[in-house]
């Protein structure tokens, strides 16, 4: 009996396909807190991270396109993009990308 698995994914339409990410993406096991803008937003742990975006695990569940706010514990907060959302992550990019000492402080 063949067995059919379905992924819940949306995917951002304005990303040309191949082009998805301008930077490689550093691992990196956070917490952190994930804040759509005007809402209060939820506990979240941070999986990578690159000077332009990131990945996180979250159980609140983020529309493609939406604006979120990345918010590291004793680190400024990011603005970003969520570009894409599968399986309980999300992927976003930043409105501007983080400074090499941002991510030194990150650690990443």
């Amino acid at each position: 009996m063949d067995r059919i698995l379905a992924i819940d994914a949306r995917i951002a339409e304005d990303i040309a396909p191949g082009d998805r990410r301008s930077q490689p993406r550093a691992p990196i096991d956070l917490e952190a807190h994930v804040r759509e803008l005007g809402a209060t937003g939820t506990e979240a742990r941070l999986l990578n991270i690159s000077a332009t975006g990131f990945m996180a695990e979250t159980i609140a569940e983020y529309e493609v396109g939406a604006r979120v706010w990345l918010i590291l514990p004793g680190r400024e907060r990011a603005s970003a993009v969520v570009r894409w959302t599968a399986a309980g992550k999300l992927g976003a990019q930043f409105a501007e990308p983080l400074s090499d000492d941002a991510l030194a402080q990150i650690g990443a």
